[in-house]
């Protein structure tokens, strides 16, 4: 279902993002106001590995906001799931299918890399886009010269105008771009991968190429609409909040507790899970936790949050001193493997066990924001909440008291939102 607000008369852009259970799609006026809201979804929910399965529910998704809207539209955005990759040929045409967001590649190749990778490079890991591109090349056979390494997002975007080869630095981080020195590093010519097979590299936000007519012809573009690198999704949605100036930040209240700040300074501590993505000229650090949301959930249905949680006394501390691990083992804010949950004593009333939570996680969110300026990122001034956990005013209460900082919840949250806001920048 597409909802429309009545637009002015100026130019739009517009954002999309191919998300892990579908594709969202939203057209934004020259105020960034939303005026049109468009989604389809992956059938079972489950993110296709065929890049022509993408290309057919972009378009459409673009079709459904888009068409309204004609010659107005200036430029388009595309965002995608971060270390999603495939390999294609010049052309574009898929090599292979691709190796998602989810599936990691063996411990092989993340071996292979980690032994000629610096410790700071975000290409560590089987789940990097870097060990699955390795896996992608020598499982489908493919000649040593002449093939492309694409993330979801790039590729969708260069089909959009049809010149392919080129990668946003976001999503070029995992396929280890040295987002400091704006460079492919060298160790990387010691690996599997002729050096031509890695994209060029362009910052977030910046104009590409004029669409292809038959695409614009398919996704409801005017054929003077212009294609802006984009970003990851998860980047995409700390630009939707809003908080993008030097010690702004964004917690993301789900399953876990991801931290995301606004940096002049890029920061790596593999030790501590800390990376740094370039955003224009500042970068966005971030850490994330195993505590979250998700141990809420074991221990009350949705109604009883909300019942228990009208109970609690933000302004009064349990003096429970919890943990709230869902498993043994922590990352951030200080790594330790072997790290026991913390639940214990339970106090009779539910209530106040419900609020020890709280205040576990609020003190796990703190510490964060310490650690993060202890490895030298700003000061924090401000915290905008994204997540299922914003709805809980009681949190946000006990949160803000720990941090010391203004909390609100963000207007904004869609990753395809902060995929029009970079779109909409290059709008003259």
């Amino acid at each position: 279902m597409v909802k429309i607000k009545t637009p002015y008369q100026s130019p739009l852009a517009t954002g999309l993002d191919i998300g892990t259970s579908g594709c969202r799609a939203v057209v934004i006026d020259g105020d960034c106001q939303p005026l049109a809201w468009g989604r389809e979804d992956w059938p079972n929910s489950d993110m296709p590995a065929s890049p022509e399965q993408w290309w057919q529910t972009a378009v459409a998704t673009l079709a459904q906001v888009c068409n309204k809207f004609g010659r107005r539209i200036r430029s388009v955005t595309v965002v995608g799931t971060s270390g999603t990759v495939l390999l294609a040929d010049p052309n574009g045409t898929p090599a292979t299918q691709a190796m998602r967001y989810n599936e990691p590649a063996e411990r092989s190749w993340s071996d292979h890399i980690a032994h000629f990778a610096p410790a700071a490079s975000g290409a560590h890991g089987n789940h990097s886009g870097l060990a699955r591109a390795l896996q992608l090349a020598a499982t489908q056979g493919l000649k040593k010269e002449g093939f492309l390494i694409h993330s979801q997002a790039d590729w969708v975007a260069a089909r959009l105008c049809n010149q392919f080869g080129w990668c946003d630095e976001n999503n070029a981080l995992k396929l280890g771009y040295d987002p400091v020195n704006r460079n492919w590093p060298s160790w990387l010519n010691r690996l599997p991968i002729p050096a031509n097979a890695y994209p060029s590299v362009y910052p977030s936000g910046r104009p590409i190429a004029q669409i292809n007519p038959a695409s614009a012809a398919c996704a409801g573009l005017s054929s003077n609409c212009q294609v802006i690198t984009g970003t990851t999704d998860s980047i995409a949605g700390f630009l939707a909040a809003g908080a993008d100036r030097s010690g702004e930040a964004v917690s993301s209240l789900g399953t876990t507790l991801a931290l995301k700040m606004s940096s002049e300074t890029a920061i790596f501590s593999p030790k501590h899970g800390v990376y740094s993505h370039r955003l224009g000229e500042s970068f966005l650090v971030g850490g994330a936790s195993n505590c979250g949301a998700g141990i809420l959930k074991r221990y009350f249905t949705p109604e009883q949050l909300d019942e228990l949680s009208a109970k609690i006394d933000p302004e009064r501390d349990t003096g429970l001193d919890y943990y709230p691990l869902p498993c043994p083992g922590e990352r951030f804010p200080h790594y330790d493997p072997h790290l026991e949950p913390r639940l214990e004593p339970r106090p009779a009333s539910d209530a106040e066990f419900l609020q020890g939570l709280l205040e576990g996680l609020a003190a796990i969110e703190a510490s964060g924001y310490r650690r993060l300026h202890e490895l030298g990122a700003p000061q924090l001034k401000r915290v905008v909440s994204v997540g299922g956990g914003t709805a809980n005013l009681a949190w946000q209460r006990i949160r803000q008291r720990y941090l010391g900082v203004p909390v609100s919840a963000a207007t904004q949250t869609e990753a395809a939102f902060g995929a029009a806001l970079l779109a909409h920048r290059c709008i003259e």
